[in-house]
């Protein structure tokens, strides 16, 4: 049976021809991106550490182009159907070497070319069920975290009305005490000035008390004063008498 031929392959193609590189290098690289979606070859010639990598990268994106805008094609929905490279001229130089003699040098080039097809139904419905898990995911995780973000606030919300709260009442403490402090003082200041009044009253009763006491010792002196003079009186008379 006949395999296609190179250039009767389906599918969207771009083509770099006289590339300056041989071609076992281009497969290489080559050999890494195909069968794979165009992104995925996109990030593969992104991550490769090769120069042909650079090169591939500018004609695949060329081949996406092409399939875009002149076969109207979906360019998510295309994957590297076939790339290959094949030998171009080579050119020939001399280098001088020892005893008089020269070397070849062959400069090689290759022809790159890479066809770009949309995926098969098969394959396209795999990806839209793998797509749609994933979206699947990312919603409960996005959920999951609203959630969390949800209950963070409503919890640092929570512990903010709470500090409040306590700010509050702590506030009302404070005055309450300062009015309790307030009525102690004016308490013993009142009662300071009790005392001295009632140690006033004091002072005037003892006062009074000592009017009291001279009064009876002025009352109580004039009869003694006449008794005595009523004693002195009859010894008189008794001495008159005895005369």
């Amino acid at each position: 049976m006949t395999a296609t031929k190179t250039n009767e392959r389906p599918g969207t193609r771009a083509v770099v021809r006289h590339s300056g590189m041989s071609a076992s290098k281009a497969r290489q690289v080559l050999d890494l991106i195909r069968g794979q979606d165009v992104d995925r070859a996109a990030e593969i010639l992104i991550g490769t550490e090769r120069e042909a990598a650079e090169v591939l990268g500018k004609v695949l994106a060329s081949a996406v182009a092409n399939a875009a805008h002149n076969d109207h094609q979906n360019p998510d929905e295309l994957y590297v159907s076939a790339c290959y490279a094949d030998e171009g001229a080579t050119m020939k130089r001399w280098r001088p070497r020892a005893r008089g003699r020269a070397t070849r040098i062959r400069k090689r080039t290759c022809h790159i070319t890479i066809v770009v097809s949309r995926l098969p139904e098969a394959r396209l419905e795999q990806r839209r069920t793998r797509m749609e898990a994933v979206s699947a995911n990312r919603s409960r995780r996005v959920d999951a975290s609203r959630r969390r973000a949800d209950l963070s606030g409503r919890l640092s919300r929570r512990r903010a009305a709470q500090a409040v709260a306590e700010a509050e009442a702590a506030a009302v403490a404070e005055a309450e005490e300062d009015v309790t402090d307030e009525v102690t003082t004016d308490v013993e200041e009142t009662g300071t000035t009790t005392v001295a009044d009632e140690s006033t009253d004091d002072t005037v009763a003892d006062e009074s008390t000592d009017d009291t006491v001279a009064d009876e010792s002025t009352d109580d002196g004039e009869p003694v004063t006449d008794e005595t003079d009523d004693t002195a009186s009859a010894e008189a008379d008794a001495e008159k008498k005895g005369e």
